[in-house]
């Protein structure tokens, strides 16, 4: 059976580059699953999960938006301004995260503030959903 070489980098570093079953992803156009073979594809992706799949482990990752390429040969590519391995993420910076986003939208008139602001909550409230699954799905 055939697999996909998932590479996923973000503007940190260069996170992963394996090979995988699958991976669902959240494009602009919704939540897409590739499989070996599919068509090639370029897309949008918005903030939240990757998940990719590796024999009958699943593992995800926390991505803020960025691009998804699919090449005929299998090559799939993530960009993305920033990406966490579940693994990686923090409760305890995700949690101050949300307070300081919470305090910044209380108090600054700022449009570009509160748009940074906003970004910030969705992802640190991502972060904790997946840090919270992922540990139940662990014990």
């Amino acid at each position: 059976m055939s697999k996909l070489q998932l590479k996923i980098v973000s503007q940190e570093r260069a996170l992963l580059d394996t090979t995988v079953d699958s991976v669902t992803a959240a494009t602009t156009e919704g939540e897409i699953t590739i499989l070996p073979g599919h068509i090639p594809l370029f897309t949008k992706l918005n903030t939240g999960e990757l998940i990719y799949r590796i024999d009958h482990k699943v593992s995800s990752l926390v991505i803020s938006k960025g691009f998804l390429t699919l090449a005929a040969n299998n090559q799939l590519t993530v960009m993305a301004d920033t990406a966490v391995d579940a693994r990686e993420i923090s409760l305890q910076k995700a949690q101050e995260a949300i307070k300081n986003a919470q305090e910044t939208l209380k108090v600054t008139d700022n449009q570009r503030e509160r748009i940074m602001a906003e970004a910030s909550l969705r992802r640190a409230l991502l972060e904790i959903k997946i840090a919270e699954r992922t540990k139940r799905t662990r014990i």
